[in-house]
């Protein structure tokens, strides 16, 4: 018989803003514990919703919600230590020095890592009596995510962990945490704004669109699975009305050229097309990157 418990299990979720709008309906999804899972979608879609609903400080108006299997409208002070949290906006005490702040939170922690702290410190070659407010935004950034590291917690949210980083310390952000979450066996949940810097970070990802899931999967069976074609129109060429065929998502013409993506196979592509009046001889499949396939499945706008 199996004894599998997600470290996060989600079912039936449903909220809205008030009464009014329907952030999403019936949201359900689980995170495997040792994943680094992304949750992705465009502003307004309720990621930071999300997880103020999975950190207890907003009720789920229907649905459940449970991390290491219990519910989290009502779970255990040990249970909550397990967590570890970065919220956005990277809160610090700015008086303080590297060596102070990590002194100051370690009498909170019991399980508190030390090394984790000041392994990321030195890879930014800040010394330990540099005071924080002396330090750019991504310095600070990265003093904030060193000590949620240390907290040595099994579960680590991340809410737009990448605010303030410029591209050099969000590459140093994600090749640690990476690193630390494989040889210490963590269950990373994030969201991110910057999508190119997921895809070399997480195992799995959630998009969401308004009100739904769009899909819940591996990065690599997206990548994979979910296609972008491209076919060249001929001049003055009327490009037939998509939008109402199954099998493709959100299809574009820029200039002459036809761009749509699917799940489906080039054959089934070909065939819709081909129905529609539409040569396919130059139908060609595109390279897609996590944020190519995160546009795919939203829309640009």
């Amino acid at each position: 018989m199996s004894t599998y418990q997600p470290v996060i299990s989600v079912k039936g979720l449903t909220q809205r803003y008030g009464s009014g709008r329907i952030i999403y309906r019936d949201l359900s999804f689980d995170v495997p514990k040792g994943r680094i899972l992304g949750l992705l979608g465009k502003n307004g879609t309720g990621k930071t919703t999300t997880i103020n609903i999975l950190m207890g400080y907003l009720r789920p108006q229907s649905g459940s919600c449970e991390i290491f299997g219990e519910s989290v409208t009502a779970m255990k002070p040990e249970t909550r230590s397990r967590i570890a949290l970065l919220i956005e906006g990277h809160i610090q005490y700015s008086f303080m020095t590297i060596e102070q702040i990590e002194r100051f939170y370690s009498r909170f922690y019991p399980k508190w890592n030390k090394a984790a702290y000041y392994e990321l410190m030195n890879k930014m070659h800040v010394s330990a009596g540099q005071h924080i407010s002396t330090m750019s935004c991504g310095q600070r950034s990265q003093v904030a995510l060193g000590l949620i590291l240390a907290q040595n917690a099994d579960l680590l949210v991340l809410d737009d962990f990448s605010l303030g980083l410029d591209p050099g310390y969000r590459r140093l952000f994600v090749e640690y945490l990476q690193e630390y979450a494989v040889a210490e066996d963590k269950t990373v949940f994030m969201t991110s704004h910057i999508i190119q810097d997921l895809e070399r970070l997480i195992d799995d990802c959630i998009i969401l669109d308004y009100g739904k899931i769009l899909t819940h999967c591996s990065v690599d069976s997206l990548l994979r699975d979910f296609k972008c074609f491209t076919l060249s129109l001929p001049e003055g060429a009327v490009t037939p009305d998509l939008t109402k065929c199954e099998s493709i998502v959100n299809p574009s013409v820029v200039g002459r050229t036809l761009e749509l993506f699917t799940f489906g196979s080039r054959d089934s592509v070909a065939a819709a097309l081909a129905e529609r009046g539409l040569a396919t001889e130059s139908l060609t499949r595109r390279q897609m990157s996590l944020e190519d396939a995160f546009i795919g499945l939203t829309g640009k706008y």
